[in-house]
Parts: C-alpha cells; structure tokens; sequence
C-alpha cells in the first residue's frame, strides 16, 4: 500500500516537472501552465516550510 502511495507521489511530481519544462518552453497550454504554477507554488512552500523548521531549531535569528 505504502509503495502505491510513494509511486502516485513519485509520479505526480515528475509530472509537475514536465508541465514546468513545457510550459518555461513557451508553447504549452493553459492546463499545463496551471499545473506548473502550482508545482512551483508546492516547492516555494517546501522550501519555506524547511527554513522555518530549521531556524527554529536551531534557535538562531536570521
């Protein structure tokens, strides 16, 4: 079961990265253009969501 779920991820992901391939190639619809906002938007949120978690941990003011 765990590995059908990594697998959906896995695959959602690669195809989140394809959409933002096509859609930084300028000819990719509007659907796919969506679909690589929001990929970018996930890996902003990742990205914040980690350096919080490490400034709190640390316990250091940047």
């Amino acid at each position: 079961m765990l590995v059908l779920i990594l697998s959906a991820v896995v695959l959602l992901v690669i195809g989140g990265c394809v959409c933002v391939f096509w859609a930084a190639r300028g000819d990719a619809p509007r659907w796919a253009r969506g679909v690589a906002k929001a990929t970018l938007l996930g890996g902003e949120l990742a990205r914040s969501a980690t350096r919080n978690s490490r400034s709190h941990q640390s316990g250091g003011d940047y």
